[in-house]
């Protein structure tokens, strides 16, 4: 089983990235997806989530409005396109499968800093 996260890096405040994570060893299509991250000294916490079939989601309030979910059953991916990003929204980015097992990948750092 795999979860490979990619996509992140530094930004500027205001600007976007998109990060991906790829599955691989599971059967993809069954799991909620969903997306967390941890700022340095701090705990892991929610970002947001997406069901199998993909058109029910879930966020944080803190990403609400700037942050979108989404998956592709067909290329097992799932994305986090997040939009307006803020200097507080540095972190290492993490997805998580959740079904009959869970599983996390090893995370993507991004850093929003002028």
């Amino acid at each position: 089983v795999q979860l490979v996260e990619s996509g992140g890096g530094l930004v500027q405040p205001g600007g976007s990235l998109r990060l991906s994570c790829a599955a691989s060893g599971f059967t993809f299509s069954t799991y909620a997806m969903s997306w967390y991250r941890q700022a340095p000294g701090k705990g892991r916490e929610f970002v947001a989530a997406i069901i199998s079939a993909g058109f029910s989601t879930n966020y944080a309030d803190s990403v609400k409005g700037r942050f979108t979910i989404s998956r592709d059953n067909a290329k097992n991916t799932v994305y986090l396109q997040m939009n307006s990003l803020k200097p507080e929204d540095t972190a290492v980015y993490y997805c998580k499968a959740n079904g009959a097992y869970t599983y996390w990948g090893q995370g993507t750092q991004v850093t929003v800093s002028s």
